[in-house]
């Protein structure tokens, strides 16, 4: 669908790219990786337009359409929710606006005239491209992408103008979800979701009708959804024809072959170059010597891109903690009319290693802000345990930096022992290399604040520490080189994060916010995702999952009777009607609603037909009126009819899979 050829971007004497060819073909899976500043976001403005390269050439074919969503930048205003999403249905608004148009002319013209049969033909065939658009499922679609992304349904009518960057972002990603262009061209679209919308997206992708090429620092957001992988490094890219895990396995082994040939070649070059100095000077060998300095002119040398040094980080140690790191006890918390908390109670223990997830809005955030001591709490009370000494990121601590100081006078300040020998590697694993790290605080960007106000934090003596999103502004490595201090760190942490490929080896519990509380499943993200989902599925009490628990043995028991087993297989039938009888009786009434309103609108549309009709105006106006108001509830039933479908079948595919794939 979109081919490049020799693509190349230049910035003095560095090559972002050169002579870089690809092509993305109609359903492909691309992840686009490579260290920062290796021109993952330059190459994506490329593709869509924004940018254009110094030298090469992007094609597309005429019916290719490309959606981008870019890191940040995006605000819209002026609009509710719902209307901004609906503005990504342009053609059906185009069509809705031409009827309304075409009705109007209809009220005013002789219906005897030649333009008002003219009219009416127009009229006529908007309707049914209208039809062929799918209009009727417009709203049951933006519906479900508002919802899916983690919008509520009182939302909808809010002004655009209310909602903070991150819900921004994803009233852009709805909208481009909703349009379903040929190529979908992602730069971190994980970075402002929760872990519940993560997980819509995921699957939202994989069955996406397009091309998807995506850039992201979540490792098991790649791997589950890319089937390709295009690395960018020293000017080049590099194709690998799998997932980011495989392409990190697949990277090594090209690597030791590009080190080998890299060896070989340096061998080759100094015995030439032996060569000619040796007989330089001797006339017998002027035309060997002259032959082998053209041969060294030719080489192609194989550049080796370098691997940033091996960074081990550990935490500076803190006394140790008492046993009760901290206790929550009854406590409310409100913001205005709206209700966070009331009569929370949470108990931290030492060495409890805890993952916060929820849905946005459940409280994660005013959580940690609370235990940290930066929110204050309505009423109840958050006690600390003996000898607990808490650190706490969040992002917008960023902004507390010392504007004045540069990056190294920022964590030399805290630094203290054997790390200060070694502060410009850690910060070379936070992303500030070379002579960055004398910049101004003053002149960094967002996210290079953050990371240093992490950095700034992870120096710090502590036996508790409370982060709130510490991998958003981290790439795989400086991801690996926190993570890796956290597995050896012996105090107590409590993060908040959706990064489960970050998360899963390190944390042994996860506390889940929702509205009506808080819940602990023990073990890490993946467990209590395995356990969400058997939750959900679930059908009868012995496919229920505990909290906490496991199954001793993963197979039912086939010690059952004959009898047994049909009485069984029978309660379960009787218990799919009962779900399933007042749902198809709400179908029902539905499917007759619908069918009455289509045969009233099929009557309205042939009065339209009649060029008598528009003769009486007050009853042609009355009837437009009354079509219009037919479209409208008509539209809202073929919604719930498509719910009610949709949630029928579902409940018989759960009892299908619940009863060995066969319902008897």
């Amino acid at each position: 669908m979109i081919s490049a050829k020799d693509i190349t971007v230049q910035f003095g004497e560095r090559f972002l790219f050169r002579e870089v060819s690809f092509t993305v073909g109609p359903h492909d899976r691309i992840g686009l990786v490579g260290p920062n500043d290796a021109g993952k976001s330059t190459l994506l403005k490329i593709l869509t337009g924004i940018s254009q390269p110094d030298g090469g050439s992007i094609n597309k074919a005429r019916y290719v359409t490309v959606g981008y969503l870019p890191q940040e930048g995006i605000v819209s205003s002026g609009r509710t929710l719902y209307r901004e999403a609906e503005t990504a249905f342009e053609d059906i608004l185009q069509v809705r606006e031409e009827i309304e148009e075409a009705r109007e002319q209809l009220e005013t013209l002789d219906p005897a005239s030649a333009e008002h049969a003219d009219v009416l033909e127009v009229f006529g065939e908007l309707q049914h491209k209208l039809e062929d658009l799918d209009a009727f499922r417009m709203k049951s679609k933006i519906e479900q992408v508002l919802i899916g992304l983690g919008f509520s349904a009182e939302d909808f009518d809010r002004q655009t103008d209310e909602f903070s960057g991150g819900w921004q972002m994803r009233i852009e990603m709805a909208k481009l979800l909703l349009k379903e262009p040929s190529v979908l061209l992602l730069d971190e679209p994980t970075n402002h979701l929760d872990i519940e919308s993560l997980q819509w997206l995921e699957e939202r992708l994989k069955g996406y009708n397009g091309a998807v090429l995506l850039v992201s620092h979540d490792r098991a957001f790649l791997d589950n959804i890319t089937k390709k992988t295009w690395a960018l490094g020293l000017g080049k890219m590099e194709e690998y024809s799998g997932n980011y895990t495989f392409f990190e396995k697949e990277k090594e082994i090209r690597r030791e072959q590009q080190l080998n040939a890299y060896k070989n070649q340096q061998q080759q070059i100094k015995q030439t170059e032996q060569f000619i100095e040796r007989f330089r000077y001797k006339a017998t060998k002027a035309r060997q010597v002259q032959s082998r300095i053209k041969q060294l002119e030719k080489i192609e040398q194989i550049e080796i891109e370098e691997e940033g040094e091996e960074i081990h980080f550990h935490f500076p140690q803190a006394r140790q903690s008492g046993s009760i790191v901290a206790e929550v006890k009854g406590v409310n918390k409100s913001y205005g009319s709206k209700l966070v908390f009331s009569g929370l109670n949470y108990t931290i223990e030492r060495g409890d290693r805890i993952a916060v997830v929820g849905v946005n809005g459940a409280g994660k955030s005013t959580f940690v802000r609370m235990l940290a001591g930066v929110e204050p709490i309505d009423s109840g009370e958050i006690v600390m345990g003996y000898n607990v000494i808490p650190s706490y990121f969040a992002q917008h601590q960023a902004e507390e930096l010392d504007l004045s100081s540069d990056v190294l006078g920022v964590v030399d300040s805290v630094a203290t022992g054997g790390i200060r020998t070694r502060l410009r590697s850690l910060l070379g694993a936070f992303l500030f290399h070379g002579d960055n790290v004398f910049k101004k605080v003053a002149v960094l960007s967002g996210g290079e604040k953050s990371r240093l106000a992490l950095a700034k934090m992870l120096l710090q003596p502590a036996n508790l520490l409370i982060m709130d999103e510490p991998t958003n502004h981290l790439d795989m490595r400086s991801k690996k080189v926190l993570q890796d201090a956290l597995k050896e760190y012996e105090g107590t942490f409590v993060i908040v994060s959706h990064d489960r490929s970050f998360l899963d080896p390190i944390v042994r519990k996860v506390a889940e916010f929702s509205r009506g509380g808080v819940r602990t499943f023990t073990g890490n993200v993946s467990d209590y995702l395995y356990r969400k989902k058997a939750e959900t599925e679930s059908m009868s009490t012995d496919a229920g999952v505990q909290d906490g628990a496991t199954r001793s043995n993963g197979e039912r028991s086939t010690d059952l009777s004959t009898k047994e087993r049909r009485r069984i297989e029978a309660e379960k039938r009787n218990e799919l009607s009962k779900r399933l009888r007042p749902l198809k009786e709400k179908l029902k009434k539905v499917e007759a609603e619908i069918s009455e309103m289509e045969s009233r609108r099929k009557e309205i549309e042939a009065m339209m037909a009649d060029p008598e009709f528009y003769r009486n105006g007050e009853e042609a106006k009355s009837a437009s009126i009354e079509y219009k108001e037919l479209e409208s509830k008509l539209e809202d039933e073929y919604f719930r009819w498509g719910e009610l479908t949709d949630k029928i079948e579902r409940i018989t595919e759960e009892s299908s899979a619940g009863n060995g794939g066969k319902l008897e």
